[in-house]
């Protein structure tokens, strides 16, 4: 059975189908696109879908969301293609029988998504949304490609305003919504870290009615989310973290080969499960998984199982060896909680360790105060050398001793070759730095 057909999208959007039509997916990128997918025609600040049609088409599109004459294949034409993308969004989540959660918060977001795949799957038909595609098209472009059949379905959702998520968790509705957590990221548009918490909660005023939210209890935010989810009239609230009390509560977790153990009580049954990739912010994420998934009335047990296939994300903790040094790749984003978390994954190196980092971005004016703040992390995780990239960087590397000093530099591109010729086989190397950073040109610099 087709995703939509020409009458359905005809009645979601009350557009006017120019042939009959149906597709298997949703693309607004010809890059990417897939053979039998609807292309939407999205305009851009820089760009026109509508510029990019006949390239769909010639890809294979099954059909095009237009608002205006296009020739070279059957077309949807509505007044307005993000308004025509919502409303199918709209139309898909009506017609669902599955359980949808929603994912947000400062950090995790996508690591915990992806988590939350590997669960599911081993339950049900399981339809996440791509990539980190959690904005005012992302959100809408992932739930209009849920699958009639789906069983589970788990959308991210971001923000950097006020009132954000607010509209795309109405949008998605979900039984479950659970924030990851909160730390000074986007303080540029927020002021402090209440004002994040406010936001985020704002996923909270979208749940259906009976619907549960799992918040983070080791957060010192925790007691606010509470408040929170109390004035939106949450149906049932529980708790994910190391924290006594808390209803997914991690108990411990350790090392083992290129991954991690841990033990879990979920909702008051005993977990031990193997997870593919390291690290306390790991152990978190999949707690907060296991977590959504009791309170999905799924089978725990079997999706912890499943917990042993995950892998770090490329640009959130991937891995790799070239030339004898070891990479950890976290370089598409950055803010302080996610700094010091991968931090901690130098500390077991048995060589070197090496941190390369970009600038925290969206930091508003105590923005120098954070970077500066990346001493004690890594002083903790006991890291030999700091390089690093970028004006604000430059407060981190004020307040380094000299000792730790690699280099630093005004920017990534300026940096590179003095990483490359400081690194020798047997080194651990973090990268990371927020996206804007362009802390990936190091990363493919390495793997030369």
């Amino acid at each position: 059975m087709s995703l939509w057909n020409a009458a359905e999208a005809e009645a979601a959007t009350l557009g006017k189908a120019g042939a009959p039509f149906a597709v298997d997916g949703l693309s607004i990128d010809t890059r990417t696109l897939k053979p039998g997918d609807l292309f939407v025609a999205l305009k851009g600040e820089a760009r026109d879908g509508h510029d990019f049609v006949a390239a769909a088409f010639q890809a294979g599109a099954g059909a095009a969301l237009v608002s205006r004459a296009v020739a070279g294949g059957a077309t949807l034409t509505v007044a307005h293609t993000q308004r025509g993308l919502e409303d199918l969004a709209t139309a898909a989540r009506a017609r669902a029988r599955a359980k949808i959660v929603a994912v947000t918060g400062s950090a995790g977001k996508t690591t915990t998504k992806e988590i939350l795949r590997l669960c599911f799957d081993a339950l049900g038909t399981t339809h996440v949304s791509a990539a980190s595609y959690n904005n005012h098209w992302g959100v809408p472009l992932a739930l209009a490609a849920l699958p009639r059949d789906a069983e589970y379905g788990v959308f991210e959702v971001g923000m950097n305003h006020f009132g954000e998520i607010r509209s795309l968790a109405g949008m998605v509705r979900p039984h479950i919504a659970v924030i990851t957590t909160i730390a000074p990221a986007h303080l540029e548009f927020f002021g402090n870290e209440d004002a994040i918490a406010d936001a985020k909660s704002e996923i909270f005023e979208g749940l259906e009615p009976g619907g549960a939210a799992l918040i983070p209890a080791d957060n010192p935010h925790a007691a606010r989310l509470l408040a929170r989810a109390a004035q939106a009239h949450v149906a049932t609230v529980a708790r994910f973290g190391a924290a006594p009390g808390s209803e997914a509560r991690l108990l411990a977790h350790e090392p083992d080969g290129e991954g991690m153990r841990l033990t879990a009580d979920i909702f008051g049954a005993r977990v031990e499960a193997k997870v593919g990739a390291p690290g306390a912010h790991i152990a978190a994420n999949a707690v907060a998984a296991l977590g959504v998934v009791a309170l999905a009335g799924g089978d725990v047990l079997n999706a912890a199982a499943a917990l042993k296939n995950f892998t770090a994300l490329k640009g959130r903790g991937a891995r790799f060896t070239a030339n004898g040094i070891h990479v950890i790749d976290d370089s598409y984003n950055a803010n302080p909680a996610s700094m010091a978390a991968a931090l901690a994954l130098l500390k077991p190196a048995s060589g070197r360790r090496i941190a390369v980092l970009g600038d925290m971005l969206e930091m508003g004016a105590g923005g120098l105060v954070h970077h500066a703040g990346l001493a004690a992390p890594i002083a903790d995780a006991d890291v030999d050398l700091v390089f690093a990239a970028g004006p604000q960087m430059k407060a981190l590397w004020d307040v380094l001793p000299a000792a730790r000093r690699g280099a630093w530099a005004a920017s990534a591109g300026e940096l590179k070759a003095r990483v490359l010729a400081a690194l020798a086989p047997g080194d651990t190397v973090l990268v990371k730095g927020s996206n804007g950073s362009r802390m990936s040109l190091i990363i493919e610099a390495l793997k030369v």
